[in-house]
């Protein structure tokens, strides 16, 4: 061994000291590429070792089934009147229409359309009378005398006369009278009072031959809102005799509920194409109505508000 090879040996040497940081940073690279390769094998099995790994077996689990009613949900049936030609002792085998009596559906034509109603000839009314005939008013209460020409263009769906903002607004949110939430035996007895009737035009589906007449299912819910439409309109004809001449033609719907004592509550105009005169004569014959309580076995199968009444119409006619 030569001097100079005992030098490059030399512990302290630049020579050393060189091999030494080369070692190291041998090391350190040797160690980082370890590391490296161990998180890559790691990150390639999470990633990808279910694709090579046998699935296990799943354990057998009974069959669940899960019953849906998709049906909607029940809801009563139009309300129709039923006068007393067309009653009938036994009830429809189909309930088309709910109303205060029974009636079986007859046509006196031929079956000539799609809608549960009987096929006749008449007028082209937006209503569905089987007859015509005037109205008469209740003999209790009754402030005007019946005109031959005024029965022939009114028909309850209608307003009233034209009051300023504020009368309107009192009479909106004014409380029942007394009498109106009163509920005794005069203001449940039978009424003369019959609303005006035009025979209409209708093309119907029933085909059984007869008077005409509707498959109606009387009801204690048919009965009560036969009670309600003769209360209003008893009052809807006396109050449109009497602003006969402020009222226009047109027609307006209303929309209020009826609680258990026979309060009408949140009265509202939903549709309007006459004036305010008529709009204040439709809305005064709601409120002034001599409405009963509502029957315990009727206000049981209502919501909490009551009864809704929505789209009663009043209607004035051209001639």
């Amino acid at each position: 061994m030569t001097t100079a090879d005992i030098m490059l040996a030399q512990p302290g040497s630049p020579a050393s000291f060189r091999d030494r940081e080369y070692e190291a940073r041998t090391v350190l690279l040797a160690l980082l590429a370890a590391v490296l390769l161990h998180l890559l094998v790691a990150f390639f099995l999470a990633g990808f070792g279910r694709f090579f790994s046998p699935s296990l077996p799943t354990e057998d689990k009974p069959v669940e089934l899960t019953f849906v009613d998709l049906a909607p949900a029940a809801k009563n049936s139009a309300f129709i009147e039923t006068d007393e030609a067309r009653k009938s002792l036994e009830p429809p085998k189909e309930k088309t229409f709910e109303s205060n009596a029974h009636s079986i559906g007859a046509s006196e034509l031929d079956a000539t359309g799609n809608l549960p109603l009987p096929s006749q000839a008449g007028r082209d009314r937006p209503l569905m009378d089987f007859d015509t005939q005037p109205y008469s008013l209740e003999t209790r209460g009754a402030v005007a005398q019946q005109n031959p020409a005024t029965q022939r263009n009114a028909a309850p769906a209608g307003q009233q006369a034209p009051l300023t903002a504020a009368e309107q607004f009192a009479l909106l949110t004014q409380k029942p009278s007394a009498a109106v939430q009163s509920s005794d035996a005069a203001s449940q007895a039978p009424s003369a009072y019959r609303r005006l009737k035009e025979r209409t035009h209708i093309s119907g589906n029933i085909t059984n031959r007869g008077i005409s007449a509707v498959n109606a299912l009387g009801t204690p819910l048919g009965r009560y809102q036969k009670i309600v439409a003769d209360a209003i309109g008893s009052r809807w004809y006396v109050y449109v005799e009497q602003k006969r001449d402020l009222i226009n033609i047109g027609t307006l719907r209303l929309r209020f509920y009826i609680d258990r004592s026979g309060n009408v509550k949140d009265l509202k105009i939903t549709e309007n194409s006459s004036n305010e005169a008529f709009a204040n004569v439709c809305v005064q014959s709601v409120l002034d109505a001599h409405l009963p309580p509502i029957p315990a076995d009727v206000a049981d199968t209502l919501p909490p508000e009551g009864l809704e009444v929505d789209g009663l119409g009043f209607i004035i006619f051209p001639n």
